[in-house]
């Protein structure tokens, strides 16, 4: 989850505990990569029933990440979509206790909903086509001061938002693309005849050809 530099921090926590519920992530995720949908449309995604639906997007629309499209149809069935953003978080030193808990476990969605992609993409890369050949893997280490990385991410971010356009400029077989940044701290060095930590060990990427500073 984005950490607050430069832009306002998100610190109400009943719109944390609002993202955090798990079936809203996933409706909230569905819209994010496929577009608007109605209810109906997320129920059978998502194999819940209508009413549950209906109640997750008021709620998420209460805090502002979804909307109504206003493109009501002629059974005036109601069609949502994502709103687009760069939610930021305060700091973990300026978390109250409570916010940790919900910061935590909205952390640990994410990485589990990650998992559960990259071990899709192992599976069905063959189904993929060409896209199969275009799949960017990078597993990195670089010696920064805190105000370096904050810099780094904030140039990661710009560089994200360069390639966001509306679907009118977007080219013809352009499709949605996943991309993650996960950068922190490397674990201390054991110190002399110390039991090293529990920790993977280093490994590189199978697709392409990786090292620790460069991206296939």
């Amino acid at each position: 989850m984005a950490q607050e530099p430069g832009r306002p921090a998100m610190t109400d926590l009943a719109a944390l505990k609002a993202l955090a519920q798990p079936r809203r992530q996933q409706i909230l995720e569905r819209l994010t990569l496929h577009g608007p949908a109605t209810s109906a449309i997320l129920a059978r995604a998502l194999g819940l029933n209508t009413g549950a639906t209906s109640y997750h997007l008021r709620e998420l629309a209460r805090y502002g990440f979804v909307e109504e499209t206003g493109g009501a149809t002629p059974r005036r069935e109601r069609w949502w979509r994502a709103v687009p953003g760069d939610r930021r978080f305060p700091p973990r030193s300026r978390q109250s206790p409570e916010m940790r808990l919900l910061m935590d476990e909205l952390n640990h969605q994410a990485y589990a909903a990650d998992l559960d992609l990259f071990e899709w993409l192992q599976r069905e890369s063959d189904a993929l086509g060409d896209w199969a050949d275009a799949f960017p893997y990078s597993r990195g280490t670089m010696r920064l001061t805190r105000d370096e990385l904050a810099e780094f991410f904030e140039e990661y971010i710009a560089l994200l938002d360069r390639y966001k356009r509306p679907d009118e400029l977007t080219p013809p077989g352009a499709r949605p693309v996943l991309t993650r940044l996960l950068a922190f701290p490397a674990p201390d060095a054991p110190a002399p005849d110390a039991p090293a930590p529990d920790a993977p060990a280093p490994s590189h990427g199978v697709s392409g050809t990786t090292d620790e500073t460069d991206a296939s």
